[in-house]
């Protein structure tokens, strides 16, 4: 068979927020299949056979069969290219560690051209993914060769480029059960868990309660140690010198054998253990000196290192450490003997989510020192059944959590609480940590800021634990979500208007309003920003805004299309109508049905405890009330309307727009009324008509769309009508 063409990708875009496919960021691809239209995959001879070889693991993809092996019934039967690049794309992204469930494709109005659509956090590593997966397919069609593991590769080391790492996505994970959203913030450990107001920040293990005096106190580890003495917590004995020979003057005072290490270094890097020799000392002296700034000489503490996590003042894991040998078999040198007896472990690796470093000798000064002691250096081979200690202490990663004595927490408690961190990892040495420390004559050695969670994540044995629930629940009390009031109006007329009148309701209710619509960015009814904000953009700077404790934010098709929306979920969604599909070829929608799709996008956001409030007098609309996770409000300008009759009779919330007044009603009793023959209700609905090209009765259905939302988010009535008679019409400049 003749080489086939490539498949073109017309058009990728990244669609960060909940879209028409998925509750979450996804990227879309429009594909053309050229040649290939004609020729599903029973029609290329031995492409399964390929793709099996190289990517056994299809056979789990369940497809729309729903079964195992579901999608290689689908190739064999015969399906067309766009369907088998989403599999292919998505196993590789499984491959590189990132599993990933979503994917779908379906055709356009056009002949060969198809929206392949898979589920992606991050999009670089989704381009990534995507690029490998096009050029696998392209080879197993026309049968040319492929390294598969080099594709794996790229698209892994992606994923350690652009994703959170190991301590934040845990924190994140933890949130994201409890329902808090998050955003992150940067490149890099920047996350902020719910929004506006009700936010916090998180840097990996740092939070935005994490006091700057007290990082800076732990970074200085003998005022760290001074602190932590006057307040009764055990320490060692210690000095802080500036050269070798104040070092070992300071170990003669404090007492043979000591610890050298750098004043404000960490990991661990500079230390050196149980010296006793003057030129060990002063070669440690100059190992600590090259990893911080200053170096300090204490006692030596016998036992095994620990390190404790306090969160909130409590301890919520501890892992052990424990020594590093390596035995001789006069053949190798110590360098491979590393390799070969401690590197081999499968818990190494150079990778964050790896809970023991690889060894490598030329960034580790300490353990070069300790194989100097030993008369031992990389090169060196030891003698057959010879015993070398690579690392006296350190490789923290051994759960101990359910041994930890009451006193020894108590103790790393109050060492948290000393220094000012609300979260900290406190390193002790200990013989055994299951008695308590004064008898062991055990002591606390250091104090730290931002501590690693992954020994606590992925011990390298034991147990792992929560600590990212831990953290994510020290943030945020048992009863709070990080979420604000947001109102989501979706449709294509009058939205800006609408969203100005419910962020007006709202800022009379109390609350400081940031407001995205097409009329630009609000905040408190003072407009920041000109040009048309109804884009995801403009919603996500109002979320990550502190000040903000209540936000509205416009949707239009063309945004939820190209962009999906701002947030994850809503406490009220509103669809006003399906009236318009002008500027949305783009995204081969070409007849008003296709809007529901669409526009239920805002529905199937809104939260248990919230609220969809949809214009009944649009049958199109009225449809997705059962999609609504919510209750539901609907509304129309007929009294007699039979759905919002039935509604009525099961206690639904309902808005009877009559030409006088809208008439509110819980079930089927009287909530209230906001009268329209007035002249401000009068000059807001001619606004309406005006600006947005409404007719009386869409004008009245626009108006009861923002009033049901400040409804539902418990502004009273007569709130309302106070608001109306306050609202501007023209704009602030």
């Amino acid at each position: 068979m003749s080489k086939k063409n490539d498949i073109q990708l017309l058009r990728i875009t990244h669609l960060r927020g909940p879209n028409i496919w998925t509750y979450r960021p996804a990227l879309e691809v429009w594909l053309d299949l050229g040649e290939l239209e004609d020729f599903p995959s029973n029609l290329l001879p031995g492409l399964t056979e390929r793709l099996t070889g190289w990517l056994p693991a299809l056979v789990e993809h369940h497809c729309g069969v729903g079964e195992r092996g579901g999608f290689l019934q689908r190739l064999e039967e015969g399906t067309w290219m766009g369907h088998v690049l989403e599999h292919v794309v998505i196993e590789l992204l499984n491959l590189a560690g990132m599993p990933t469930g979503f994917g779908q494709t379906r055709s356009t109005s056009q002949r060969g051209v198809y929206r392949m659509v898979f589920r992606a956090r991050d999009e670089q590593v989704a381009r990534c993914a995507l690029q490998q997966g096009h050029a696998l397919l392209m080879a197993a069609i026309n049968d040319e060769p492929f390294d598969v593991k080099a594709a794996v590769e790229l698209v892994r080391e992606q994923i350690d480029d652009c994703y959170l790492g190991p301590s934040t996505a845990a924190i994140v994970g933890a949130a994201t059960d409890r329902g808090i959203p998050h955003i992150r913030l940067n490149d890099g450990n920047l996350v902020q868990l719910g929004y506006g107001a009700a936010q916090r920040r998180i840097w990996t293990a740092e939070t935005d309660k994490t006091s700057a005096i007290a990082e800076n106190i732990a970074s200085n580890k003998d005022l760290t140690k001074s602190l932590l003495k006057s307040c009764g917590v055990p320490v060692p004995e210690g000095e802080v010198v500036d050269s070798p020979e104040a070092a070992w003057e300071a170990a003669q005072d404090i007492g043979l054998p000591v610890v050298l290490k750098p004043l404000d270094g960490n990991h661990g890097r500079g230390v050196s253990l149980e010296l006793t020799e003057r030129a060990d000392i002063e070669a440690a002296f100059k190992v600590a000196e090259a990893e911080g700034s200053d170096v300090i000489v204490e006692r030596y503490v016998p036992g095994d290192e620990h390190r404790l996590l306090v969160v909130g003042g409590q301890v919520v894991a501890a892992a052990r450490g424990e020594s590093l040998w390596i035995t001789g078999n006069g053949r190798d040198s110590v360098r491979r003997l590393i390799d070969d007896q401690l590197n081999s472990d499968p818990r190494r690796g150079e990778a964050e989510e790896f809970p023991l470093e690889t060894i490598i000798l030329e960034r580790e000064p300490a353990m070069c020192l300790l194989l100097e002691r030993q008369g031992l250096n990389p090169e060196s081979v030891p003698a057959a059944g010879q015993r070398v200690l690579v690392q006296r202490n350190g490789n923290v990663a051994i759960d101990c959590t359910d041994d930890v004595h009451p006193d020894v927490a108590f103790a790393a408690s109050l060492a948290a609480r000393v220094v000012g961190l609300d979260i900290a990892g406190i390193d002790l040495v200990v013989s055994d940590i299951s008695k308590p420390l004064a008898p062991q004559r055990g002591a606390i050695v250091e104090v730290n800021a931002g501590p690693g969670l992954l020994m606590h994540l992925k011990p390298a044995e034991g147990l792992p634990r929560p600590v990212g629930q831990a953290i994510a629940d020290h943030l945020f009390s048992a009863d709070e979500t990080g979420r604000i009031p947001l109102i989501g109006i979706g449709g294509t007329q009058g939205g800006a208007t609408i969203a100005r009148l419910t962020a007006w309701f709202l800022h009379l209710s109390g609350k400081h309003v940031g407001l995205a619509c097409g009329d630009g960015l609000f905040l408190a009814n003072r407009r920041v920003e000109t040009r048309p904000s109804a884009t995801f953009d403009a919603g996500q700077r109002l979320l990550m805004n502190r000040d903000v404790n209540a936000v509205v934010i416009e949707n239009g098709p063309a945004s939820i299309l190209g962009h999906g929306l701002a947030y994850d979920r809503c406490q009220v969604g509103v669809v006003t109508d399906a009236a318009s599909i002008d500027g949305l070829v783009h995204h081969d929608v070409h007849e008003h049905a296709q809007l529901f799709k669409v526009l239920r996008t805002q529905i199937d956001v809104v939260l248990d405890q919230g609220t969809g409030v949809l214009n009944a007098d649009d049958a199109l609309l009225a449809d997705m009330a059962e999609l609504c996770d919510g209750s539901v409000l609907l509304y129309t300008t007929n009294p007699e309307h039979p759905a919002v009759q039935a509604h009525r009779a099961r206690d639904g919330r309902a808005l009877i727009g009559l030409p006088e007044h809208i008439q509110i009603f819980q079930g089927q009793q009287p909530a209230g009324r906001v009268p329209l023959q007035g002249a401000a209700a009068q000059r807001v609905l001619a606004t309406l008509q005006e600006r947005h090209g409404l007719n009386a009765d869409d004008a009245r259905r626009a108006l009861m769309a923002a009033v049901g939302a400040a409804w539902s988010l418990g502004v009273a009535p007569e709130l309302v009508n106070a608001g109306l008679e306050t609202f501007a019409t023209t704009l602030p400049a």
